[in-house]
């Protein structure tokens, strides 16, 4: 099964670009909508192996959708998740439920971006729409993308998703596809779509932008009780989406299902870490249930994968663990227990901060290789303050730790980065989890105990002592006597997050170090039986850069990342892709930092050969942070049109 390319008009006459895939037979066929902007005939045409199987196996009509001014869909896409996207949407679940084989009854699914919409369709009160699959989506952007955290940019970040989607953006639609003009529509595409990254880089605060396709809190004040139809998430643990297991499912007021997983940002049949499982037929049985009335998809909503110490390795293929079933969150038996360092009042401890402490744990979401697991932490540790305590019983650590602390810093500006580690007996110590905190956004936070949403930040008194509390990631972990527990405190987390703009001596108040761990005895195995996935790819790191080195002479640090290569898409479209990037840092001034970035798409379609390449060159000192960026497209050899901008952004 090929799929059949449709086209779809909208209210305002623009056009979406479709390929449809209807089972065989007479019908009536419940459907499945998968939206995203990476172009379904060549970036991402691979995905189609499960629309094939979802239609031929689970008996789901399936459409998957290029957004508006992406692939070969008119119109223009100025940011993700807008309000017009949202409206497209609603007009495209519509000619899904109307379609003479639809049941009417129409489902959303899909992995990061398309799990963000589908969860934004879920809150717009959408009556067609029964049901929505969520794999590895936010319910909050600005807490929980890839752009802030805890008020401080992500670095790491700027060389991947950012850059290249300004380069993806740039792509022409598909000739064949098209039709004859669509040469004038990829010029028209270039000069009328602005690089996303900008906005993303000047909205340092919280606020409209971010709030809008937040269900946490959106741009009104409202929150989860906008999703009005069954919703199942799929969650990782290395994955960077990972905040929205817990929190969500304990505001749904309707029928919802979690199966939360070791894996990384890839799918849970193939991604590291396994144990790997067939995600597929736990989509196709959750919408069954919930589309055609069938059978109950699991005895029990919830599956969560609780990890077990395992030595730390950046292509880790298997995580020690237990799979077990919860009925409600927050389940019976979760209690809060507390660690406290038992030091005098007074007792302070102080780290001059270096810029690179971090490198042991790149990213916080990692994917495909080169964003592979964290190492062993002990390198980082060092430099860092840190406590630990001993496990007087086994435990199973499930949810969000929460780390309070009194802080102050030498500077008008500190960040402070939280690290949760399991130290074994040989001394090896593993990355569970971590948080971020820039203290000039203390209090600043949506929803719940976060504070005001769009707050701006606010200065650092020097040497002023700050309350703080620091929300780690969720996540899962057994905790075993022979093993310690071990909080590491830090000034940066380099290169996951850009270190702050000035020279800081952070001080810690060790009596008020609090350790705050929700934890369970006694779960019981879960009853549920997973389908085991392939597991990865051995050769997954062919052709992967994955570096560090330090410059003893001049004091600075660099990573370096590449990745890509050659594959086909449809009717004979040949794709070539290239991502690379390098972070730096003066370790000693951290206020001096850089990112260097490229990102190049080469389409062959036929005899035309389509390339754009997008290219980021920032830096940061003490006055703010300087952005050049570049966007050039090339049609066989011969430029088509060349875009640059530059910013100058005083730190916020």
């Amino acid at each position: 099964m090929t799929g059949e390319p449709v086209s779809i008009t909208v209210r305002d006459g623009v056009r979406l670009a479709g390929q449809l895939y209807v089972p065989t037979g007479a019908g009536p066929f419940a459907a499945l909508l998968e939206a995203l902007p990476y172009r379904k005939d060549d970036i991402t045409s691979s995905y189609a192996d499960s629309y094939v199987r979802y239609a031929t196996d689970g008996g789901f009509a399936v459409l998957r959708l290029d957004l508006r001014g992406t692939g070969s869909s008119a119109g223009t896409l100025v940011d993700e998740y807008t309000d017009v996207e949202r409206q497209d949407l609603r007009d495209v679940i519509g000619w899904l439920a109307t379609q003479t084989w639809s049941s009417g009854r129409v489902g959303m699914f899909g992995t990061s971006y398309s799990g963000f919409n589908a969860l934004h369709m879920a809150a717009d009160d959408v009556p067609e729409l029964g049901a929505i699959v969520a794999m590895y989506a936010t319910d909050d952007r600005y807490t929980d993308d890839v752009h802030w955290c805890g008020g401080v940019l992500r670095a790491i970040d700027l060389i991947d998703y950012p850059l290249y989607m300004v380069a993806m953006n740039a792509l022409p639609p598909v000739p064949a596809v098209w039709g004859a003009d669509w040469f004038d529509e990829w010029r028209r595409r270039i000069d009328d779509t602005p690089p996303w990254i900008l906005d993303w880089i000047v909205t340092a605060d919280d606020g409209p932008m971010w709030r809008r396709g937040s269900i946490r809190l959106g741009p009104d004040g409202e929150g989860y009780e906008r999703i009005s139809c069954p919703t199942m998430l799929i969650a990782g643990w290395a994955d960077g989406y990972r905040n929205n297991t817990f929190r969500t499912v304990q505001h749904l007021s309707r029928p919802w299902r979690l199966v939360a997983g070791p894996w990384s940002h890839k799918d849970p049949a193939t991604a590291r870490p396994g144990p790997n499982v067939d995600a597929d037929r736990e989509i196709m049985a959750f919408f069954d249930e919930h589309l055609r009335d069938g059978p109950a998809s699991s005895a029990h909503p919830a599956q969560v994968f609780v990890r077990r110490p395992t030595p730390p390795d950046p292509a880790l293929a298997l995580h020690a663990g237990t799979w077990h079933d919860f009925d409600t969150w927050p389940p019976t038996g979760l209690r809060t227990v507390h660690r406290t360092t038992g030091a005098e009042a007074g007792t302070v401890d102080e780290l001059r901060v270096e810029g690179d402490v971090g490198t042991r744990a790149w990213n916080s979401c990692a994917g495909a290789l080169p964003w592979g697991q964290p190492l062993d932490q002990r390198a980082d540790n060092a430099r860092s303050i840190t406590y630990d305590w001993s496990n007087d019983t086994e435990e199973a650590l499930v949810g969000n730790p929460v780390v309070a602390l009194h802080v102050c810093s030498s500077a008008t500006v500190g960040h402070v980065s939280a690290k949760l580690c399991d130290v074994a007996p040989d001394g090896t110590s593993t990355l569970i989890t971590r948080g971020m905190l820039d203290l000039r956004h203390l209090g600043c936070w949506p929803a719940d105990a976060f504070g005001v949403p769009g707050r701006a930040a606010a200065p650092v008194v020097p040497g002023e002592w700050l309350d703080v509390r620091i929300e780690l990631e969720a996540t899962t972990w057994t905790l075993l006597t022979d093993h310690r527990l071990r909080l590491a405190i830090a000034g940066t987390d380099w290169p996951n997050c850009w270190p702050a703009p000035a020279d800081v001596v952070l001080g810690v108040d060790r009596a008020s170090v609090r350790l705050e761990l929700p934890v369970m005895e006694h779960i019981a195995p879960s009853t549920h039986q997973f389908v085991a996935g392939p597991g990865p790819s051995g050769d997954d790191a062919d052709g992967v850069l994955w570096q560090l080195e330090h410059d003893v002479l001049t004091g600075e640090s660099r990573v370096r990342t590449r990745y890509g290569g050659r594959y086909s898409g449809v009717a004979g479209i040949e794709i070539e892709d290239c991502y690379e990037g390098e972070l730096g840092v003066d370790v000693a001034h951290p206020a001096h930092a850089w990112a260097l970035g490229r990102t190049q798409f080469e389409l062959r379609f036929g005899t035309d050969v389509c390339v754009t390449e997008a290219t980021l060159n920032m830096h940061s000192d003490p006055d703010g942070f300087h952005i050049s960026l570049a966007l050039d497209a090339r049609h066989n050899g011969t430029s088509v049109a060349s875009r640059s901008w530059s910013e100058h952004l005083p730190h916020p």
